[in-house]
């Protein structure tokens, strides 16, 4: 069947910061499905920090998003026609065709999903690649060990949350950075040891300190800049960090910038090493197992800051950066 259908397309390349100006609204035909396709109508996308990087022309690890064309991103629908085996009206899929209402897609593009219970959405959060993420960051790169004290920043966030929250239900101590009283509250609520409001707090290095007088053995970096710096000064010989993400450098005008302080990377062998969650799928169904027995538990909670309506895509993304989120920025399509 044709269908009606909006997206937001690229319109210009952000210099630092993103603004609503780069983006634009658009209405397409979606045509009949061709042999082979199944037409999709999407219910929930996510946006993610990552994509800030794929808005630049240059080179990375996927390509960037071109002038004129809808974005993508991971999204959550459900089958209105197929054209090909396998896929069925009403059935639930996920793909990578977020930022657009539906789309035409070969079926290879698409995933058929068993929600296990959960609600649809939780497959681009804590069951999909947001937990998958830090899973793979704490049990695969950082290699957690008996007795480690884990630091994690942006502790409040998508990511963060599930990283503070695997850790704790390994036996470890967690310290958790978040700005504001209302995120510590919740770092609180889902058992982190201590938590630090890098916003209050004048110097972050004496706060991590602080709350780690022993030191720290392991670092979940999301944020990089004055975190990167102050777990570096805080770390304990042999300590592993594993680099999910800095954010705090996305919007740089000039460039990123450096730890000031790296030097103690060599006199403390520590591990730094970064990671990229796409070439670590084949965890994901251990991810899911383990995830499963957490949620029937009760051992897992995770947030959700909804925005509704695909208009409203770009202005859920720049939210991001505001850190106006609380747990997993997603928006509602369906």
């Amino acid at each position: 069947m044709s269908l009606s259908s909006r997206e937001i397309r690229l319109k210009s390349r952000p210099l630092g910061a993103p603004t609503a100006d780069n983006f634009e609204l658009a209405e397409v035909t979606v045509s009949d499905p061709g042999p082979g396709e199944v037409q999709v109508k999407n219910q929930w996308m996510t946006v993610d920090p990552y994509m800030r990087g794929r808005m630049s022309d240059r080179k990375s690890y996927v390509p960037p998003f071109q002038i004129g064309e809808a974005l993508q991103g991971g999204a959550i629908g459900e089958v209105v026609a197929s054209n090909a085996p396998g896929f069925a009206p009403g059935d639930t899929v996920s793909s990578m065709f977020g930022w657009r209402e539906a789309f035409n897609a070969p079926a290879a593009a698409l995933q058929k999903l068993d929600t296990r219970g959960l609600p649809p959405q939780a497959f681009l959060g804590v069951a999909g690649m947001t937990g998958l993420t830090a899973y793979v960051g704490l049990i695969k790169i950082a290699a957690l060990k008996p007795g480690d004290v884990v630091f994690v920043s942006a502790a409040a966030g998508a990511v963060g949350s599930v990283v503070c929250q695997i850790a704790k239900l390994h036996g470890h101590t967690v310290i958790g950075s978040a700005g504001g009283a209302e995120k510590v509250a919740f770092l609180k609520h889902i058992g982190v040891d201590a938590a630090i409001d890098y916003k209050a707090e004048p110097d972050l290095t004496a706060a991590l300190a602080k709350a780690a007088p022993n030191g720290i053995d392991v670092y979940f970096d999301n944020v990089g800049g004055d975190h990167l710096n102050a777990a570096l000064a805080v770390a304990n010989k042999s300590a592993r960090f594993a680099l999910c993400g800095m954010i705090s450098q996305y919007n740089s005008a000039t460039g990123p910038v450096g730890p000031s302080n790296l030097i103690l990377a060599v006199g403390k062998c520590l591990r730094l090493e970064g990671f990229i969650v796409s070439n670590h799928f084949d965890l994901m169904p251990d991810y899911l197992d383990h995830l499963a027995g957490w949620i029937k538990a009760g051992q897992i909670k995770w947030n959700e800051s909804v925005e509704d309506g695909i208009e409203r895509a770009p202005a859920a993304f720049l939210k991001l950066f505001s850190g106006e989120n609380m747990g997993k920025m997603l928006v509602k399509l369906g």
